[in-house]
């Protein structure tokens, strides 16, 4: 079974917290000894943000604040790689072609940001597609895919199950309200589309949740379902 998870910053580094990046950790390790074979892409969390805000104030362009945030991606990839020890490539990806030949060779790949103008949830859905994943995985703060930021709108309503397409559609109209945020972003929802990669998003706050969906497909979050596909695939009916 060959998995890609996507670790939200915002989830895996709230604050600089060792003991948390290592229960992550021991979770990849635990997949990655029962025969997963995983590429991980981490997120860039407070620490982006504040050199973003920082350098916004010092009048940076976006390139150049997609560059800072492409930095602290891979920083915390750095850390995860350093908690996961020997089963993971020494340093991020920098690219898919490095990832797929990490996973190639049992590798636990992981990675940050790839290039500006494209987020981690891109990032992930691309090398998803790249590897032909089984499964994409996005461990957010907020417990699965929903009609409406539930920050700010008392109506929003969580779906269970969504086609790839739909969640297209759901993406677009909650991007298009003003500071509305969604756990993943458009483009990665029109890649997931397009590669027809099954996928499950939610609240990846509790790492032993990852653990349980990858092996069981149990979550209460969102499942996103390639279009045509009812069946539940054989690596959780056999498990």
């Amino acid at each position: 079974m060959r998995v890609v998870l996507s670790i939200g910053g915002s989830v895996l580094v709230p604050d600089l917290d060792a003991d948390r990046v290592a229960a992550f950790a021991s979770v990849v390790n635990g997949l990655a000894a029962d025969g997963v074979t995983l590429g991980v892409v981490v997120g860039g969390g407070a620490i982006a943000r504040e050199y973003i805000g920082a350098a916004r104030s010092l009048r940076a362009n976006e390139i150049e604040l997609d560059g800072l945030g492409i930095a602290a991606t891979r920083l915390n990839a750095r850390l995860f790689i350093t908690a996961l020890g020997g089963r993971a490539i020494p340093s991020p990806a920098t690219d898919y072609e490095a990832a797929g030949a990490a996973l190639r060779r049992g590798d636990v790949a992981v990675m940050g940001g790839v290039t500006p103008g494209q987020t981690t949830d891109a990032v992930s859905a691309a090398v998803a597609e790249y590897v032909g994943a089984d499964l994409l995985v996005y461990a957010t703060s907020v417990p699965g895919v929903f009609s409406a930021d539930p920050e700010t709108s008392a109506d929003a309503r969580k779906f269970e199950r969504l086609s790839a397409g739909d969640l297209v559609d759901v993406i677009a109209d909650v991007e298009m309200s003003a500071g509305a945020s969604a756990p993943v972003d458009l483009l990665a929802a029109k890649l997931i589309e397009r590669s027809g990669t099954r996928t499950i998003v939610l609240d990846g706050t509790d790492p032993e949740r990852i653990e349980r969906a990858v092996h069981t497909g149990e979550h209460g979050g969102t499942d996103v379902v390639p279009e045509g596909s009812n069946d539940e695939p054989t690596y959780w009916v056999d498990g």
